[in-house]
């Protein structure tokens, strides 16, 4: 894992030294991405500069140094990320007659483009990555993403000047950086938590897509661009592994082979573990493939009904891990909020950044790797709203108004009512924020279709607060699904290329590359999705339980009553805070004065949602509140400094 800079300054009145100074000051920025090298690269006559900070996992030596030239001297490439099939393509590529000079996957994936051109090579990778590639030769520039979006690369001209960067702060440490905020991308963010691709938080940078490519001709400045793979064509396949049986043994083949392939490094390596079923799959299957105990890592907090700690050492003891546990108190968790907009430098407001930051701190202290198990929720329909949206789906055969009475009946029991309700199931089957659940639920109910209540249930402010546009569905949410797809897959498939890469995915790399630890996702190798999208809806979603495929995979490992509980997420108990010990620092930032001098909220629907959450009057607010305060944060930190 590392970070990957550069620009390409298309008036080339740039000479060496000045290009190497500029680029050197942009790849320092990304220093806590690749602590281990760095390197640069300059072509003058072009007006090129790559900059590069290395972690070091494959080949340590220098000869997995970046930026890498080919051997025939004619590309030269930055990449941040892992290839796990390198082996295989190196030994074809030894088969052909190529020799190498390093056991780097870089150098591998390197001459593969020599020989076989850019697009052909990255159609065969395996691996997460985020690559720059120059041609000397054709003078052009090409940019690739991995299929899903595990690993980030941003993008954006200004003038003559464009300009790429792992993370942001690396455009903004370039000396002509004009930083102008896009208001549409803050309608959205308020809206979805995350700023969705490919907008970012700067008018004119984008995000590139998952599975996307991009080429700038060195010369013209023209620009070509595209998917070398597509979500929608695994949508699109036919649901042929109807016979459970065999749909369990297939993925647990497919899902081997991507653990085992990620489980390859020349460094300390293990996994972070919630005692979910995601990540607990991943670790038994981990565990079967080592020789010697996996060490497992997790957070845990003093307050009870936001800890997982103790469902993880369950699982940890079960499977023989080495496993690492931190029980923080309050304070030492909330010390480290003003560090979130340096971590995340666009509005970034998912809480549990906080907690996934903890504990790739706590694994960096033991190892440089560690396998997570995000992912498995998008592809195996493991949220509550997959379940919820086909249950709703069925009740649309009801009249409206009758759904509308139901809603209405949720709505006049209130928080209080709400909360007392939930008091009376057992704990193991107790929600969290059922508060904020059940106000959903009413929504929901009323709610005309799939789509709209989609997007209800993943908006933190709706048009109806008077804080975001009411835009319509095609404008917000991902276009060309196949017609086919039911409820549940609508809503995987939109979480899958909307959720996961924005906020999912985006959480993980910052979070473990504020700390240099890198985190691999085996739930989201690109063969595993697909095969997962070849089962129907109802075996993925079995009598009204999420993930049935994987759960069948974890429950030949471990026992089931170790992992079954209702679905909790990686949280902080936020509402409390906000209320008590965060209630001065959020005071001061949801200020009347600040939110009117910022002008980027309606200071009057914050406040007043700020008063009904301190009263505890508000359904479910401190999720919203959260998303202005990150706001308010961010603009803070990049904004005034």
């Amino acid at each position: 894992m590392c970070g990957l800079t550069g620009f390409l300054d298309l008036s080339r009145c740039g000479d060496t030294a000045g290009l190497t100074a500029q680029v050197t000051a942009m790849a320092d920025a990304l220093a806590h991405r690749g602590p281990d090298d760095s390197g640069t690269f300059t072509a003058a006559e072009s007006g090129l500069a790559l900059g590069f900070r290395r972690l070091s996992i494959i080949d340590l030596s220098a000869t997995g140094h970046q930026p890498m030239t080919s051997a025939d001297g004619r590309w030269t490439v930055t990449y941040n990320g892992e290839i796990y099939n390198h082996g295989a393509i190196r030994r074809e590529l030894e088969a052909d007659g190529v020799r190498f000079r390093g056991s780097s996957d870089t150098e591998v994936m390197l001459e593969h483009v020599a020989r076989f051109g850019p697009l052909a090579t990255v159609e065969k990778l395996v691996g997460m990555f985020a690559i720059a590639l120059w041609d000397s030769r054709e003078r052009k520039l090409w940019l690739f993403r991995d299929r899903l979006g595990v690993k980030p690369l941003y993008h954006g001209r200004r003038g003559d000047l464009f300009l790429w960067g792992s993370e942001l702060k690396a455009l903004v440490a370039h000396d002509g950086w004009q930083p102008e905020v896009d208001r549409a991308a803050v309608d959205r963010y308020l809206r979805f938590n995350a700023i969705p691709s490919p907008m970012t938080i700067y008018r004119g940078i984008e995000k590139l897509a998952p599975g996307g490519w991009l080429s700038i001709d060195g010369e013209s400045g023209a620009r070509e661009g595209g998917r070398y793979w597509r979500l929608e064509d695994a949508l699109a396949q036919p649901r042929d592994l109807g016979d459970p049986e065999a749909a369990v043994d297939g993925l647990e083949t497919v899902l081997r082979e991507a653990v085992e392939g990620r489980m390859v490094a020349d460094v300390p390596l293990g996994a972070l573990l919630s005692g979910g079923i995601d990540s607990s799959a991943v670790v038994a299957l981990m565990a079967e493939a080592s020789e010697r105990p996996i060490k497992t890592f997790t957070i845990g907090f003093d307050n009870q009904g936001f800890d997982e700690a103790a469902h993880a050492k369950q699982v940890a003891a079960h499977l023989k891990t080495d496993h690492h546990e931190l029980y923080l108190a309050p304070r030492a968790a909330r010390d480290l909020i003003p560090d979130l907009p340096d971590w995340y430098d666009e509005p970034f407001a998912d809480s549990s950044a906080l907690p996934t930051y903890l504990v790739s701190r706590l694994a960096r202290e033991h190892v440089t790797v560690a396998l997570s198990g995000d992912g498995g929720d998008e592809v195996f329909f493991g949220y509550n709203r997959h379940r919820a949206l086909a249950r709703l789906a069925r009740l649309d055969a009801l009249p409206q108004g009758m759904r509308r009475l139901a809603a209405r009946a949720i709505e006049r029991v209130g928080p209080e009512g709400a909360e007392r309700f939930a008091r009376l199931l057992p704990e193991s089957r107790r929600p969290r924020q059922i508060d904020d659940k059940a106000a959903k639920l009413a929504r929901a109910l009323a709610g005309a279709d799939t789509t709209h209540r989609y997007l209800d249930l993943v908006s933190h402010w709706r048009p109806e607060d008077g804080m975001v546009a009411d835009l319509p569905a095609d404008e917000l949410l991902p276009g060309g699904l196949p017609p086919s797809l039911d409820a549940a897959e609508r809503a995987a498939a939109c979480d899958t290329l909307g959720y996961l890469p924005d906020d999912i995915l985006t959480k993980v790399d910052r979070a473990s590359m504020a700390v240099s630890l890198e985190a691999r996702v085996p739930l989201l190798d690109h063969r595993v999705v697909e095969y997962a999208w070849r089962m129907p809806s109802a075996l993925k979603l079995k009598d009204g339980v999420g993930k049935w495929p994987l759960r069948q995979i974890l429950y030949r490992r471990v026992p089931q009553h170790l992992v079954e509980r209702p679905k909790a997420g990686f949280a902080i108990p936020l509402g409390e805070w906000l209320r008590g010990p965060l209630r001065d620092w959020a005071g001061d930032l949801l200020s009347e004065r600040r939110l009117k001098e910022r002008g980027l909220v309606d200071p009057a629907r914050v406040r007043a949602a700020w008063a009904d959450h301190l009263t505890g009057q508000g359904q479910g607010r401190a999720e919203a509140l959260w998303n202005v305060l990150m706001l308010e944060a961010w603009a803070e930190r990049w904004l005034d400094r």
